[in-house]
C-alpha cells in the first residue's frame, strides 16, 4: 500500500465518500465474491471518527490490495449536466422528461424453458393477451408511445442535450425561473444500449482526418448539431431509454445509494469490483490517478477492469469527462486479512 504514492487531497476525498457509502455497504451483499460483509465492519467502524487529514493512514493501516484479472483497466468520465428543462411544458420546452411506467416490470416470458431462466429475468410488459414482450425502443417512445399518462415529471428544451443527460443518468434541469432540479435515474426500458461515437468511428466521422469531428462528447455533439436528420438516425440506434424521479439531495445518487462526489466516485461492474470498495487508478491521463470509491454501475460498465470516473458539474467537468479515454493499472483495496481467506478457498 505504501508503495502507491497516495496523495493527502486525494485520500481525504476518498475516505469522507467511503464513509459515505458504509451504511450501504454493511446493508448489502457483495455479488464479486471477493469480500463478505462482515469483512467491512471493523474499517467502517474506524472510519467514522478518524481525521480527514491522516487520511493516507486509514487507507494504508486497513487495506490491502488485489488485481482483478490482469489489472490492465479502460476509464472513462461522466459528469452532472445542466440543461434547460422547465416543470410543466411550454413554448421551447417539449421534451418529455419520463418517470418510470408501472408496467415496466421484470419477468420471464412464459416461452422461456425453466432450464434457461438463470440471473435476473429481463425487462419488459405484458402485451394484451398477457404475454412478456420487450419494451417500447427510444424511436417508439420519441414518437409518443407514453404521451399523455401524466408520466412526465418535466420537460427539457433540447433533445440532443437531454440525449447525453440520459446517457450520464442523472442530472439538473435550469428552469426558467433560474432554480434548479436536479433529476436522477429511476429505471431503464431494458433495451440495447448502443455507444453512437463506436457507430461514428465504424462510419469514419471521428478521427483527425480533414473533414472528421473530435472523438469526444463535444465532437459527436457538434456533428448531430450540423447534420440534424443523421444525428436523429444515430441516437435511435440507442434503444436504450433511462427514466427518471426527482431527487432532493446535494448530489446525483449512485447505484450504492449514497451521492457520488467528484473525483472521488467511480462506476464499476460489481460482479468484479464490490460496490463500496475503494480502487487504486493509475492511468496515461495523471488527471484520474488516484484512489475512487466504486459507488456506482453503469449500462456500458462491463467488466473487471472497466471504470467510468465522475467529475461533478459545470464546464470542465463536462470537458473533462467528455474527453476521458484512459488506460492503465487498477487495484481494488479489501480490508486486511481478505487475501489470505480467498488464497485458502
Amino acid at each position: 500500500m505504501a508503495a502507491l504514492g497516495l496523495e493527502q487531497g486525494d485520500a481525504a476525498g476518498a475516505l469522507a465518500s467511503f464513509k459515505e457509502s458504509c451504511p450501504k455497504l454493511l446493508a448489502r451483499g457483495d455479488v464479486s465474491g471477493l469480500t463478505r460483509t462482515a469483512d467491512w465492519q471493523s474499517p467502517c467502524d474506524i472510519a467514522k471518527s478518524w481525521p480527514a487529514g491522516s487520511a493516507i493512514g486509514f487507507f494504508t493501516q486497513h487495506f490491502e490490495t488485489l488485481r482483478i484479472g490482469d489489472g490492465n483497466a479502460f476509464a472513462t468520465g461522466y459528469f452532472e449536466p445542466e440543461i434547460a428543462g422547465s416543470r410543466d411544458r411550454r413554448v421551447g420546452y417539449d421534451v418529455p422528461v419520463y418517470a418510470k411506467p408501472p408496467e415496466l416490470v421484470r419477468e420471464w416470458p412464459s416461452s422461456t424453458p425453466l432450464s434457461a431462466r438463470t440471473g435476473r429475468a429481463p425487462l419488459g410488459r405484458k402485451d394484451a393477451t398477457g404475454e412478456m414482450v420487450a419494451y417500447y425502443e427510444r424511436s417508439e417512445i420519441e414518437q409518443g408511445a407514453l404521451a399523455n399518462r401524466g408520466l412526465e415529471i418535466a420537460w427539457a428544451a433540447d433533445p440532443v442535450e437531454f440525449f447525453f443527460l440520459q446517457i450520464q443518468g442523472s442530472g439538473m434541469l435550469r428552469l426558467p425561473d433560474g432554480s434548479i432540479m436536479r433529476i436522477g435515474y429511476d429505471g431503464q426500458n431494458g433495451r440495447e444500449y448502443v455507444g453512437i461515437g463506436s457507430v461514428m468511428r465504424e462510419r469514419g466521422l471521428l478521427g483527425e482526418a480533414p473533414g472528421q469531428y473530435a472523438g469526444s462528447m463535444q465532437g459527436i455533439m457538434q456533428y448531430i448539431s450540423e447534420n440534424p436528420e443523421e444525428g436523429a438516425e444515430l441516437m435511435r440506434l440507442n434503444k436504450s431509454w433511462i427514466f427518471f424521479r426527482e431527487l432532493t439531495t446535494d448530489g446525483p445518487l449512485g447505484a450504492l445509494g449514497v451521492p457520488v462526489r467528484r473525483e472521488s466516485s467511480v462506476a464499476t461492474d460489481p460482479r468484479y469490483v464490490p460496490l463500496g470498495a475503494p480502487v487504486f487508478l493509475d492511468l496515461d491521463r495523471d488527471v484520474a490517478d488516484g484512489l475512487w470509491i466504486a459507488q456506482d454501475t453503469g449500462g456500458a460498465i462491463k467488466g473487471p477492469n472497466r471504470f467510468d470516473t465522475f467529475w461533478g458539474n459545470g464546464p470542465d467537468a463536462r470537458r473533462i469527462a467528455g474527453g476521458m479515454s484512459a488506460r492503465g493499472d487498477a487495484l481494488v483495496l479489501v480490508p486486511r486479512g481478505t487475501r489470505a481467506r480467498l488464497l485458502e478457498q
